[in-house]
């Protein structure tokens, strides 16, 4: 097969673009999340500046699946993916599937205040794409949860424990009743304690 190369972009330089990308949602793959969320966390570690992680969860998503399909549960994750590329604003922002109806955010140099602010967006912003979603148990449109988490370079939390963290208030926000933003204000400890 085939196919065009823009002029200064050899087939090696796409094949490689395309093993960092999600073939469905066109955002960062979690192969690449995993790296740059290996280089923020050391940078952060440098420069003293925050690191926040925002992991997004669509609310009822099966029942989604099971009442509409999973064409067009693929075109739901769509339309959530080109939000949250359209959400982020700096080259270092980061906005990748995490898998299934999962994403995470990775915000370099982002305050807790920052953090919430950004994930309380995208929360509005998915609720007021009126995605009907007839099986949600909150809603009549389709919503998310976030949960978010914020480190500092005092943090002892492991590089590879920093997604869970904002796992953990995602789990939080669903447990709490859903459609709505959780952070946790005290992942960061210090060494002095």
């Amino acid at each position: 097969i085939a196919f065009n190369v823009r002029p200064g972009h050899t087939a090696k330089d796409i094949a490689e673009k395309n093993a960092l990308t999600d073939g469905m949602t066109g955002l960062s793959n979690r192969r690449y999340l995993d790296e740059q969320i290996m280089l923020e966390y050391f940078r952060m570690k440098r420069t003293g500046e925050n690191l926040s992680i925002l992991m997004l969860d669509v609310d009822f998503f099966k029942l989604y699946n099971d009442l509409y399909g999973h064409i067009q549960g693929d075109e739901c994750l769509k339309s959530i993916a080109k939000l949250l590329k359209n959400s982020i604003k700096r080259a270092t922002d980061i906005a990748a599937r995490y898998g299934g109806e999962e994403f995470v955010i990775l915000l370099p140099d982002t305050d807790e205040d920052g953090a919430k602010k950004v994930a309380e967006t995208i929360r509005k912003n998915v609720e007021d794409l009126n995605l009907e979603h007839k099986d949600s148990k909150i809603s009549n449109f389709v919503t998310v949860s976030l949960g978010v988490a914020t480190f500092g370079s005092q943090s002892e939390v492991a590089p590879e424990k920093l997604v869970q963290k904002a796992d953990e208030a995602l789990y939080q926000a669903k447990n709490n009743g859903r459609n709505r933003v959780v952070q946790i204000t005290q992942p960061i400890q210090s060494l002095e304690e």
